[in-house]
Parts: C-alpha cells; structure tokens; sequence
C-alpha cells in the first residue's frame, strides 16, 4: 500500500505548474491582481456551477463587456451598478447580490481594491465566519468564504464536496489516517490543514490539486494553462 506522501506526490506530479499557481493566487494575483476579478469569480462560484464550463467562460465575458470597456473600474462602480445591466452576462441575481454587497464592504476598508481584499481575508476568522460582515451576508456559504479568503491571500482549504471527497478517499487509500469528519465542516478545514502541513504541503495545493485531480490528464493540463492566465 502507497503511503499518504505518495499518493499526494502522483496527484500533484500529474497537474503542471500547481505550486506556481498557488502561489500566484496567495499573492492576490489572480485575474491580473483585480480584486474585482476576483470578488466576481467567488460570487459565480457561489451557485455551485462546474467552474470552467460555466463560472469561468461568464467571468471572461463580464470582464470583455464591463471591465476592458471600462464601464466598471473596481469595487466602488459593482457596488453602484445596476443589476438588470449585469444579468445580461450571469442571470442569477442571488451572484449579483453577494458580488455587489461584498464590494460595497470592501469599498470600504481601503481605497486600492486589492488591498482592501487582503486585509479583510487576514482579519476574517474561520471559526466566526457567520459574524463576520462578509461571512453573513445573504446567500454567502462557507465555501465561498474560504474561497475568497484564499485568494485574500490565506493559506487555507476550501470545504466543498470535491474537496472533502478527495482527501477522504485519499486518507482511506493510504490507511495512515483516519478519515475526516465531513460533516462539521470547520474541524474539517482545521484538520485538513494539519494534514497538509504535516505532510509537507500548504492546504492551498490540497484544495487546487483537489478540484483538478478530478479530471483526465489531457484536461488537467487544459485546466491548469486556463488557471495561470487568471
């Protein structure tokens, strides 16, 4: 039987350039550095939707007719913009509510976007996320929370059931570890990261390795480009 490092290593072997794209997502780097890139991209995320046959391709068009046209700058103009015009790219308002209310509070923290992004993901808690100003917002999930705290820069795991089922089934394959508790899902993120970092990994490349190991290599390799454009 393989042991945990092993198998951890083939995963991570098999997906090109994923601790450079860590890396760059742990810098705020993604999409350009636009925290209003990435506020959108976590507010699409939100529904659940396969993310590079639905989250990603709607991003891109939001950014073609709003951002690249400069119609919408940065946080300030999403939270004054008018929903109607933006349901012509994403038609789920619920997105749109989370997106516009996120970058109102954002707005508010500093006047440079990215920043403003940074220091609410180092003050944000985990274990207070449903306090915190972000974290209760309607139609929020912790998921989402994670998601946009990592690319605030905090090393973390994200919580989906992708994730969860990856690391559970790869836990049992080994036989090292006993199997996380899904069902709690903060103990879950805490003791996946224990794991990662035990193992000589940042949860971050547990969470990306995660939602591309999913995927056949000719995809996995199609995926990851896509993701260091982004």
């Amino acid at each position: 039987m393989a042991s945990l490092k092993e198998i951890l290593n083939s995963y991570l072997n098999k997906i090109p350039g994923i601790r450079e794209y860590c890396d760059k997502v742990l810098k705020s780097d993604r999409w350009g550095g636009s925290a209003l890139m990435m506020v959108i991209d976590a507010s699409f995320t939100s529904t659940g939707l396969n993310y590079f046959n639905s989250i990603l391709p709607r991003a891109l068009e939001f950014k073609e007719k709003f951002v690249d046209t400069g119609k919408i700058k940065g946080l300030r103009d999403l939270a004054g913009a008018d929903i109607d015009n933006l349901r012509a790219v994403w038609k789920n308002e619920r997105s749109w509510n989370v997106a516009k209310e996120i970058a109102f509070y954002l707005s508010s923290i500093n006047r440079e976007d990215r920043e403003a992004l940074r220091l609410w993901a180092k003050s944000a808690v985990l274990e207070k996320w449903r306090e915190d100003l972000i974290g209760r917002m309607k139609g929020m999930g912790i998921v989402t929370f994670q998601y946009l705290r990592m690319m605030g820069g905090v090393d973390t795991i994200v919580p989906d059931r992708v994730v969860k089922r990856f690391l559970n089934e790869t836990l049992y394959k080994s036989g090292e570890i006993a199997e996380i508790n899904t069902k709690r899902d903060i103990e879950f993120v805490r003791e996946a990261e224990r794991i990662a970092i035990s193992y000589g990994y940042r949860p971050i490349e547990l969470t990306w390795t995660a939602w591309l190991a999913q995927f056949g290599e000719d995809k996995i390799k199609k995926y990851t480009e896509l993701l260091l454009q982004f």
